[in-house]
């Protein structure tokens, strides 16, 4: 999880949007773009996937977990979301986000996720892990997955390590 967007909002950062009424409960709040892309670990057969969300609005990434495609791996990511206050999301239209989102905060289209597909094509131009066709991968789990997030712990979030 990113700390610093959550602990840290400069008044730089604030902006002021005027709306109607009507449009002011969904301009409120953080929205978030939600994906996943996927890569593999050893063999194609073991597919690895990166969750990710970013801010919708600055790219910002907010969190990310490791994992396979299944709702049991979304739901770690939008646990890690919670604090965010996120109020609504931007997604494709994979069953697990229709089933665990609320429809009136859930909008599906590839127009709305531009900035994190872009996110995904900077990802798979840094790391050659991510690239589908390589001769670079993962022989173990716990080595891509430490690759790719400390990847994104020091360039997405930051942090020193």
């Amino acid at each position: 999880m990113n700390q610093e967007v959550l602990q840290h909002l400069p008044p730089e950062h604030v902006e002021v949007e005027i709306c109607r009424a009507d449009e002011l409960a969904e301009r409120r709040g953080l929205t978030s773009e939600l994906d996943e892309m996927w890569s593999y670990v050893g063999k194609k057969a073991e597919p690895r996937w990166l969750w990710h969300a970013i801010d919708h609005a600055s790219g910002t990434v907010l969190a990310y977990v490791f994992g396979r495609r299944q709702d049991t791996v979304f739901l770690q990511r939008k646990a890690l979301l919670e604090p965010f206050g996120i109020r609504r999301f931007y997604s494709d239209g994979w069953g697990a986000y229709e089933r665990h989102i609320d429809p009136e905060q859930h909008t599906v289209g590839k127009q709305y996720t531009q900035k994190i597909e872009s996110n995904h094509i900077n990802l798979r131009t840094r790391i050659k892990r991510l690239v589908r066709r390589t001769i670079c991968f993962s022989k173990t789990t716990t080595m891509h997955d430490l690759v790719i997030g400390l990847f994104i712990n020091r360039y997405e979030f930051g942090a020193v390590i």
